[in-house]
């Protein structure tokens, strides 16, 4: 239980680390990485919510927060990787699966999940969409032809940061809700270890120097 609660705080303060990293190196960030910095601007703010109404010891269900914040990954994440791709074809997907996902989800809300139950459904359509995406990104600058130093584009780092969290957590949220007390206790390690590692591969990202292709 000790080690939960360390990798919980130790999650949250994570997401400061590319913040920091994008306060230091906000000049030469592009389009696609200032958006990645309004997103990681955002993430912080349930987490941290989360985390005061824990040590206050508040009765209040914030969980809304996280279905908002759903909602606002996917805006994020489609304009990330709408700018990421070079190809209008993945543009044009990207928009249309990203739009879907979004109508997906407002149903949920609506329809099936409670604003104040844990997010699970609409975590793992949100998994269900970064997942094919990220996946895509790494085989455009893989298949790329011209010569480039990938580990030398921020891109690189973020899209890895995403594949990660979201294809190592899809499980786990999506069995969230028929797992014991117990188990959730497994799935909050998880999901904080992943968290860390996904912010700190995105403050790696934010601290590249633009490179040009040759």
């Amino acid at each position: 239980m000790a080690v939960a609660v360390v990798l919980v705080n130790v999650s949250v303060l994570s997401g400061f680390f590319p913040l920091l990293a994008a306060w230091y190196n906000y000049r030469r960030l592009d389009q696609v990485l200032k958006l990645m910095v309004a997103f990681c601007l955002v993430s912080v703010l349930p987490d941290l919510a989360g985390l005061i109404t824990l040590y206050l010891k508040l009765k209040y269900n914030n969980l809304f927060l996280m279905h908002l914040f759903d909602l606002v990954a996917v805006v994020f994440f489609t304009l990330i990787y709408y700018h990421a791709f070079y190809k209008p074809v993945l543009k044009k997907v990207t928009l249309i699966l990203g739009g879907i996902t979004f109508l997906i989800m407002i149903g949920n809300e609506i329809f099936i999940e409670s604003i104040k139950d844990y997010p699970s459904v609409c975590n793992t359509i949100l998994c269900l969409l970064l997942i094919p995406l990220s996946l895509i990104y790494f085989y455009q600058i893989f298949s790329r032809q011209e010569f480039t130093h990938i580990e030398k584009q921020g891109m690189f780092w973020i899209n890895a940061g995403v594949l990660i969290y979201f294809s190592i957590n899809v499980f786990l949220f999506m069995l969230y809700n028929k797992i014991s007390s117990v188990e959730k206790q497994d799935f909050y390690m998880m999901q904080s270890i992943t968290n860390i590692i996904a912010n700190l591969l995105y403050s790696v990202g934010l601290l590249c120097k633009p490179q040009k292709t040759t």
